[in-house]
């Protein structure tokens, strides 16, 4: 229980106090140091793939209540393995959408830190960076206006997962490809960010 209480005392914390990467980074530690890390244990890197397939892989918005449950309880239970990881994803969710539901815009300097540690964190205990944290943090870096690292890192992301339906927009968006282009329009034309971007 007291891990528990202290768990969401630091989520609670992370967004109510850290608007800064340094004050992210700081907090992320301590949420990390209750952890505990296991590489072998993929329970968290399985949900941030099945969010990724159901949220922007998928041609609509899939995400089942199952998942949500499944993602509540997962991150609910003191004994899950690299919870740190699963903690920071879902704190840097609900600053986008707490964000968006205000109209006010996000802060580029959370977003890239909190995506520099994740990125961090999945690389050095699972070997592999989930396809989302390449998506969102491709974003983060955008919003902050560092196109050129928002560019490689689209560029990257494609390497490690060439299907992936949202790097190939972005980097569509990035240099007007025409092969790019005929791929997404030819194979992809329902997918949500296809018609967000009017790609034709």
């Amino acid at each position: 229980m007291k891990k528990i209480l202290f768990t969401l005392f630091l989520c609670i914390g992370l967004n109510t106090f850290a608007q800064t990467g340094s004050q992210v980074r700081e907090v992320f530690q301590k949420i990390k140091q209750e952890s505990k890390i296991d590489g072998t244990d993929k329970t968290v890197y399985d949900l941030l793939d099945e969010f990724y397939n159901k949220n922007l892989q998928a041609e609509k918005d899939e995400m089942t209540p199952e998942l949500v449950q499944r993602i509540e309880k997962t991150a609910s239970n003191p004994d899950t393995k690299n919870l740190h990881i699963l903690l920071l994803f879902l704190m840097y969710q609900q600053h986008i959408s707490r964000t968006a539901m205000v109209g006010k815009p996000s802060d580029p300097g959370f977003q890239i830190e909190a995506m520099n540690l994740l990125e961090t964190e999945t690389k050095d205990i699972y070997g592999k960076i989930p396809a989302i944290i390449y998506i969102y943090k491709a974003e983060a870096l955008d919003a902050g206006n560092r196109k050129g690292e928002a560019k490689t890192t689209v560029d990257q992301g494609l390497k490690e997962y060439p299907d992936s339906i949202p790097l190939k927009v972005y980097s569509y968006l990035n240099t007007k490809d025409e092969v790019l282009r005929n791929d997404l329009v030819k194979n992809h034309p329902n997918h949500w960010m296809v018609q967000q971007f009017g790609i034709k």
